[in-house]
């Protein structure tokens, strides 16, 4: 059966009753992938509310304190990293800041489809932007600053301030990509199976290899449709009545089924998504990663290499994408780049 919210401890019949509605409501209204079924949408928030407000064994005031911070993770959400809104669509969303618990009550779209329109135009325009970032080399003597908070950082005031973030965090990035080539060459004791390249080429090299993993990313994205960001909005709203309680439309939930069964066999943990990201949810006792002491419960994995092979940055990509990434041969090493709890980020090398 399709649940569509996971819920602890008590009130079972409740949430057995909810979750059977919801089946049914599903497989009334089945969409096809692209259709914008709104009906269907609503009465899902109505049901989510219902069971928030009667079933949740620990219930929360859903009001104007509860909308603004509901707004807040959304947004975070939606933009990260602060490379999609500008400043007057943070104004347009801001005028409903307060009234996100009314939409919930009264079934109503407009606050979601305000932002879910405007999301889908502001990532069609920063493809163009990124192109256009990486088309001719950086000046890697030019002294910048980059503020990776990116939870605290504000959105850009305009268009032209977001091409100057989209230029900073992709100087960086491949900033970042020169370092670990320069020291691959450094450690390199036999010059004759590794080619010594130059700065111009490494840097060349590192845009070239960036703009083919954000290309793909935003074919992953492309995949996503108006479903699978409704349940961004949903999960924004369940999971402010605890860390543990998620929402699963029944086609992810059923990718998530398949994806995500039982253990993975090449590194002993168990995933989910987690905004755009993948998020280490458990660790399984006896497994490689286990065993390693290094990866942990709450890292989010960030990118992925085979053996010595470039990492690959798996930002956005649907999760069973990931899952094959991350799976190998026995005996074959997986590296990933993980982001902490603290915000610090570190590469784990395990074997598979």
């Amino acid at each position: 059966m399709n649940r569509f919210v996971t819920f602890m401890k008590k009130n079972y019949k409740v949430i057995v009753i909810v979750a059977a509605c919801v089946a049914i409501l599903f497989w009334s209204f089945r969409p096809k992938k692209s259709e914008n079924n709104p009906e269907k949408d609503k009465l899902l928030l109505e049901l989510l509310a219902y069971v928030l407000e009667k079933g949740h064994y620990s219930p929360i005031p859903m009001d104007d304190a509860f909308s603004k911070k509901v707004f807040e993770k959304y947004l975070n959400s939606l933009d990260p990293f602060k490379r999609y809104f500008i400043q007057e669509d943070i104004d347009a969303f801001k005028i409903y800041e307060d009234s996100i618990d009314d939409f919930v009550k009264n079934k109503d779209l407009k606050f979601f489809d305000l932002t879910y329109d405007k999301l889908l135009q502001r990532m069609e325009e920063s493809q163009n932007i990124y192109k256009e970032v990486l088309e001719n080399p950086f000046d890697l003597n030019k002294d910048e600053s980059l503020n990776v908070d990116y939870e605290k950082a504000p959105f850009a005031k305009n268009k032209e301030e977001l091409k100057q973030i989209w230029e900073k965090q992709l100087k960086f990035s491949v900033l970042s990509s020169i370092d670990d080539k320069e020291k691959i060459q450094e450690k390199a004791t036999d010059s004759a199976k590794i080619e010594i390249k130059s700065l111009e080429e490494l840097e060349k090299e590192a845009r070239e290899s960036i703009e083919k993993n954000l290309d793909d990313n935003y074919i992953n994205f492309k995949d996503f449709n108006r479903d699978d960001w409704f349940g961004v909005y949903l999960n924004s709203i369940v999971e402010r009545f605890d860390p543990h309680t998620f929402y699963f439309s029944p086609e992810n939930k059923e990718r998530f089924d398949v994806s995500m069964s039982g253990t993975f066999e090449g590194i002993g943990a168990r995933l989910q998504k987690k905004n755009v990201g993948v998020e280490v949810s458990e660790l399984i006792s006896g497994g490689p990663a286990w065993k390693g002491k290094e990866l942990a419960q709450g890292d989010i994995i960030i990118k992925v290499a085979q053996g010595k092979e470039e990492a690959v940055d798996i930002t956005g990509m649907r999760i069973d994408d990931v899952v094959k990434k991350i799976k190998g041969p026995k005996g074959t090493e997986v590296r990933l780049t993980v982001k902490r709890v603290d915000g610090s980020i570190k590469i784990i090398s395990i074997i598979r």
